[in-house]
């Protein structure tokens, strides 16, 4: 349940509320105790709860909508594919960040910025990101933080069903993972779809009560899971392969900090649970409404 009394609400906006993980939140919020959420979308949009704006274009109609609300959370952005403008990130978050009006602003970023690092990640860690995506997200977050105002850059671990794993099984060929020589195929801190939920509200909850959230925070489930671990938890077919040498093995975040302000299970990052709340925003997206 979402860290609030029943009938007080902490009003966001959400904006990329079209996107995998948007459509995870309007699973989640609607009808939760705790948060009241604005949607938006870059079309027009009449319907209740929604707003249609251009992030990017309309900087007025962005400012009226972060007016209206206590915490933003930019979920938007640029992923990689072929002939995106991966520096279109920095874009978004900044014109988000003038438009917030000084209000506290939640900005996803990704894990990807930690690279081919060793060990467990920590926030105050040195970065050294390896592929385009990772760059693109550090250079957006060092833009951001430079403009002193409110924001928490969210480094968050792969989520399952949004991810590059489950998100691409049950469409029926086998996957293909890499194997190390210690046996074990790519490990990464994950977090399910309601899990997630719970964690972006809670934060948005601090944040908009006035608690002082750090500039930089990981968000994740505890632990890590093996690639593996969860197409077998699916019951989904997969072959290995010898990991290259540019592969990274294991990418694990430190969440001591993300548990200052939400706590979830110590169970919620095993490849069953991923699972299991994989399977339950699957089975309810296909619900009609």
């Amino acid at each position: 349940m979402i860290s609030v009394q029943k009938g007080h609400f902490m009003r966001i906006l959400v904006l990329g509320a079209t996107g995998r993980i948007g459509r995870m939140m309007q699973g989640a919020w609607v009808g939760a105790d705790g948060v009241s959420a604005l949607w938006q979308t870059r079309g027009d949009s009449a319907a209740a709860g929604w707003i249609g704006c251009d992030i990017l274009h309309d900087p007025e109609g962005l400012k009226a909508a972060c007016a209206r609300v206590d915490v933003i959370l930019t979920l938007a952005g640029v992923t990689p594919a072929p002939g995106v403008d991966l520096d279109q990130n920095s874009a978004l978050a900044l014109a988000v960040q003038r438009a917030a009006g000084g209000r506290p602003h939640l900005l996803a970023s990704s894990a990807a910025v930690y690279g081919r690092a060793r060990g467990l990640c920590r926030e105050s860690d040195a970065v050294q990101p390896m592929a385009p995506y990772g760059i693109a997200k550090r250079a957006m977050e060092q833009a951001v933080l430079a403009t002193g105002g409110p924001v928490t850059c969210l480094r968050i671990g792969n989520v399952a069903g949004a991810d590059q794993i489950l998100g691409r099984a049950g469409q029926g060929a086998a996957l293909t993972l890499d194997r190390f020589a210690d046996g074990r195929t790519p490990r990464r801190s994950y977090i399910g779809p309601a899990t997630l939920a719970r964690v972006l509200a809670d934060l948005a909850i601090a944040a908009g009560q006035g608690r002082a959230l750090p500039g930089i925070l990981n968000v994740a489930a505890p632990g890590t899971v093996e690639m593996g671990a969860l197409l077998d938890a699916a019951g989904h077919p997969w072959a290995a392969r010898a990991a290259p040498p540019e592969a990274i093995a294991e990418v694990a975040l430190d969440i001591g900090a993300l548990s200052r302000f939400t706590r979830s299970g110590p169970a919620s990052g095993t490849a069953a649970a991923l699972v299991a709340e994989w399977r339950a925003y699957e089975q309810a997206a296909r619900i009609p409404t």
